[in-house]
């Protein structure tokens, strides 16, 4: 009998763009209560622990939800996995924009919401697989650069709050959710298969994924890098905020030109560890990061503290490309898998940031 081998991966730049949609809706939306965090806290009163966990709280959902999505995702379909997951997003912004008024209530909108953080899952391993292994630093930096729906975020949503309130900037936030999700249906396209072996273990199965030390290195290496750069994305304003005294409009802008720098530079970080490697990258880029994170320690001048922000999450979105070069590189079955894993290990880290610079302060 003939046996029947994949053609080798073109590319599909349908799809590459679709992911990135994808992404980029999602990440706005994985960051929105973040960006719109000094109103909700001067509405409601909180205090600086209740204020970083209500922006922690979507992060947690999204960063645990990545696993079951991976899974989902290699089993089903990156396609039908990420259409699901964006139709479910009406439902806690219609809560959001109807209720929330008290922080219980939000935090339980943060739970739902927080499941646009798994888009991770899908987009990514859903433009990989179309394209081969020497430009997989480039395709996921693409992909992945989707995460500058956190400047969306930032850069309107405040003004938007300014003039018609933070509810209906959450109610408001379904018409580009609905956009996306018509383009991601027409523009997508999963990468045809060869046909399974009789007898072989369904998609996404694979527990040697979950045994290999490579993967727990990654997760190491991505809390690091991704976890810094969502837990900065969604707590610079509220910091900004209450150490630097500026406007809650003025915040949303430092926050979005820093966040407009990590998620622009991803790409470079790619296309660098296709280059020259990933290992070699993150050597240069780690002990940056913790140079940074020391100087903006000492709470220096909002303009160095502005400099600071901006060389941070220059150095983290650098990081995130070049850790997500590693990772297809190394898993090719089970990719769906692997990368919910390291995503969701890299999210927590995002999580623990804003609850302990909450609660320090």
């Amino acid at each position: 009998m003939t046996q029947v081998v994949a053609a080798p991966p073109k590319g599909h730049l349908p799809t590459l763009f679709a992911s990135f949609l994808h992404f980029d809706v999602s990440f706005m939306l994985w960051v929105l209560l973040g960006a719109l965090g000094i109103y909700i806290a001067e509405s409601l009163g909180l205090s600086p622990a209740e204020k970083g966990l209500l922006v922690a709280t979507p992060i947690l959902t999204g960063s645990l939800t990545r696993i079951p999505v991976g899974l989902l995702s290699d089993r089903f379909g990156a396609k039908r996995v990420g259409a699901a997951l964006l139709a479910f997003l009406f439902v806690p912004l219609a809560l959001a924009w109807q209720t929330g008024d008290s922080l219980s209530q939000l935090l339980a909108v943060g739970l739902l919401l927080g499941v646009a953080g798994s888009s991770f899952a899908v987009a990514l391993p859903l433009a990989s697989r179309w394209y081969p292994p020497e430009r997989q630093g480039l395709v996921m930096g693409i992909a992945a650069a989707g995460n500058s729906g956190t400047v969306i975020a930032n850069l309107l949503a405040p003004r938007l709050a300014e003039v018609i309130g933070w509810h209906n900037v959450l109610g408001l936030a379904m018409m580009p959710l609905a956009v996306v999700l018509v383009a991601f249906l027409l523009l997508a396209k999963e990468r045809p298969r060869a046909p399974e072996a009789p007898g072989a273990r369904p998609a996404g199965l694979d527990r040697s994924v979950l045994r290999s030390p490579d993967l727990w290195w990654f997760c190491l290496l991505y809390s690091v890098t991704f976890g810094g750069y969502v837990g900065w994305s969604s707590f610079l304003p509220i910091f900004l905020r209450d150490e630097y005294g500026v406007s809650a409009v003025t915040a949303g802008y430092l926050t979005a030109v820093a966040a407009l720098v990590g998620s622009g530079l991803r790409p470079l970080g790619g296309y660098l560890a296709d280059r020259f490697g990933g290992v070699p990258m993150l050597l240069v880029l780690l002990p940056a990061i913790s140079v940074i994170y020391l100087a903006a320690a000492h709470l220096p001048a909002l303009g160095m503290m502005a400099g600071l922000m901006v060389a941070g999450m220059a150095c983290l979105g650098m990081g995130n490309g070049a850790v997500f070069q590693l990772v297809p590189q190394r898993f090719n079955q089970g990719l769906g898998l692997a990368t919910g894993v390291v995503g969701a290990i890299g999210g927590l880290g995002g999580f623990f940031l804003p609850n302990l610079l909450g609660t320090v302060k």
